[in-house]
This record gives structure tokens, C-alpha cells and sequence, in this order.
């Protein structure tokens, strides 16, 4: 029998692709979509992609609505996820809850509240099965049989897994870390803005979140933190590009010792030989955003700059995919004991 899925916030990028993942999931059945202004609409006038469900309606997000499901996951605003959440947990409303937002991410109140702002909410089990962890279980063993996950941001996914290995070994200092991003539109969301139009993004890259308050920085931190009990700094730039899709985060660090490309693409190969989901190229080659558009991998490429002492790690993902509703499925296929990769492709889409 299907394990019976209900996603808030369906009408957005985030709970759209979710329900097209779902769709083709051979152990879920997506049986409620729910939305606040699309409330009442038909989903194939939201999502025309999503033949399966052009029929269904999208139905009123509320603890009714979505109470009794096997799954619930929320791809609402920050804020918004952590108060439903609370309530669906109060009432013992499911197995199995995902938090494809912000709110139950990050362990620090201080880092909530200077990064975000208003309620904090305890994290859940976080939906990252390749982070490395110093000590205790691994992420993978944390997220078998839990009953509440926080998916990562998609940023924060990209940086992390460039950077984590290299941290935990103590090849690169960890107090000069820096990340610079190219991500897709849909990152920021399916709700209208001026600065998101297409005569705006066209022929434009615009950066944003640049000084240090990007919200995905204290999350990375946290994650490096878990990978290898350091305290690092990270400074991040995100630039939006016009694509509809995927992030490009060019990510370095100053090395600790004279280690050559060949020694840090054979400690990444080591760290990730039992992650499926994370493809490293070859030394020499570099991954791009076309090459894991629609797949659920983050392919790595790494170079050393002997000029300045940096080691180079270029990521690439599909910020709707491996980025946020790819890495959804991972963890529900690890909570109810599936094969991790069931429903998913390591596969993209060319050209």
C-alpha cells in the first residue's frame, strides 16, 4: 500500500517540484495539494506541467486539510512552516514531517534571530545524509526511522558538500573560507517581484545578500561545524543570473600545507565513496549548471592555485532538485527505511 503525501504549499517552485518527484515515486501517492491564494484552483492551471494532477484541486492549507497523511511536507515562507508545523506535530498529525523551509534549521537562537528574526523553532533532524559528522552518528544513520526533517537550503547544500571534507581533514584554514554563487530565479521563489521580471534578469547578473547577511551562513557554518568541530568563517556573495534553474558555487580556501590538486581530489573521492548523489569530475574537469539540471547530484570539480595557496572546488546543483525537493525524497526514502535513491535520477537533462 502507498504511503499517502500532503503538500503545503503545492502552488510554489518548491512544493511544485516535490509533487512532481512524487509523482513518479513508486512507494508514495501525492493525495492533497494545498495553497493560500490558489486555493480552489485546478493545479493544471498553476502547474501545466503536472499532468497527473491537472484535475485536483489545490484545497485550503490547515491542520484539517493535511492532518492524517503519511507525509506532510511544508514548502511555505519561513515563518509560516514553523507555526503549521508546530501544530501538525502538537496534534500528532502525521508519520513523517518535512520542513522544506528555514524554520527548523538552525540549532543557534542567536543565529536565528540575526540572520532571520521572530520565533525560533527547535530544529528537526537535518535532511543532509552526506554531511559529515566529527563524532556521534552519521547523517545518514540520523535520518532512518525520524519523524521530522529539515531540508537544507540550496546554497547552503552547494557550499557545504564543496567545502565539508576539506574542513573535516584540516587541509584549508578554516577562518578564511569564501563562496561566490551564480543562482537560478526560481531560487528566490514563484511570487511576483519587479527585480525578478525577465526585462529585469535579461542580459543581467545581479548580486544580492552581499556583506555577510546572506541567511545561508549560519547554516554552512553550523554544517562545517558538525563536519569537523571547527569554528570557521565564510564570506558568500550570491549573484542572480538569468536562468530559470541551478546554482554554480565557486568556493575556495587558503590551504594548510602544500598539498597538491591530486591530494584533494583523492581526500573528496575518499570522503564522498559512499554518497551516490555526489559526482566528482575527473582533475582537470569542471562541472556546470546544464550538467545536473533536473538530476538529484552535486557534481564537484577541484583545482589548487599554487600563486595564492588556494584550493578552488566548483559545485554545481539543480536548486529545485538536489537543491530542495530532491533532497525531500532522500530523506523520505531514508525515514521509512526505502532505498535512498528510489523515485529519484542521478541523471540531467542535456541539452
Amino acid at each position: 500500500m502507498s504511503l499517502s503525501v500532503a503538500i503545503a504549499g503545492a502552488s510554489g517552485y518548491a512544493g511544485g517540484e516535490l509533487a512532481r518527484l512524487v509523482a513518479a515515486h513508486p512507494e508514495f501517492e501525492l493525495t492533497t495539494l494545498s495553497a493560500h491564494s490558489s486555493s480552489g484552483q485546478s493545479v493544471g492551471s498553476v502547474h501545466p506541467h503536472l499532468v497527473d494532477y491537472a484535475h485536483h484541486e489545490f484545497r485550503e492549507t490547515s491542520v484539517e486539510t493535511l492532518s492524517g497523511h503519511d507525509v506532510i511536507a511544508l514548502a511555505l515562507p519561513h515563518g509560516q512552516s514553523g507555526l503549521l508545523g508546530q501544530e501538525l506535530i502538537d496534534s500528532g498529525a502525521t508519520r513523517l514531517l518535512l520542513d522544506l523551509s528555514a524554520d527548523r534549521r538552525l540549532e543557534s537562537p542567536t543565529a536565528w534571530a540575526k540572520f532571520y528574526g521572530g520565533d525560533f523553532f527547535e530544529p528537526f533532524t537535518y535532511g543532509m545524509p552526506e554531511l559529515p559528522r566529527a563524532t556521534g552518528p552519521t547523517s545518514r544513520s540520523l535520518l532512518t526511522n525520524t519523524e521530522a526533517v529539515a531540508i537544507p537550503g540550496c546554497n547552503a547544500t552547494a557550499v557545504t558538500l564543496a567545502l565539508a571534507p576539506l574542513v573535516a581533514a584540516r587541509v584549508i584554514q578554516p577562518t578564511d573560507l569564501s563562496a561566490v554563487l551564480a543562482v537560478g530565479s526560481s531560487g528566490a521563489g514563484r511570487t511576483p517581484r519587479v527585480d525578478l521580471l525577465g526585462s529585469e534578469l535579461s542580459g543581467s547578473a545581479n548580486p544580492y545578500s552581499v556583506g555577510g547577511v546572506h541567511r545561508h551562513i549560519p547554516e554552512i557554518i553550523q554544517n562545517l561545524h558538525h563536519a569537523s568541530g571547527l569554528e570557521t568563517t565564510l564570506s558568500l556573495t550570491a549573484v542572480l543570473v538569468p536562468m530559470s534553474r541551478g546554482i554554480l558555487a565557486t568556493c575556495s580556501a587558503v590551504l594548510s600545507g602544500d598539498q597538491r590538486a591530486e591530494d584533494i581530489h583523492e581526500l573528496m573521492t575518499q570522503a564522498y565513496a559512499g554518497d551516490p548523489c555526489v559526482v566528482l569530475r575527473p582533475l582537470g574537469s569542471f562541472p556546470t549548471t546544464g550538467d545536473v539540471m533536473g538530476s538529484n547530484t552535486i557534481a564537484l570539480g577541484v583545482a589548487v592555485d599554487h600563486s595564492v595557496n588556494r584550493v578552488m572546488v566548483i559545485a554545481a546543483i539543480d536548486n529545485l532538485v538536489k537543491g530542495t525537493a530532491g533532497a525531500a525524497i532522500q530523506s523520505m526514502n531514508l525515514a521509512f527505511g526505502f532505498n535512498e535513491l528510489l523515485g529519484l535520477s542521478l541523471n540531467g537533462l542535456a541539452p
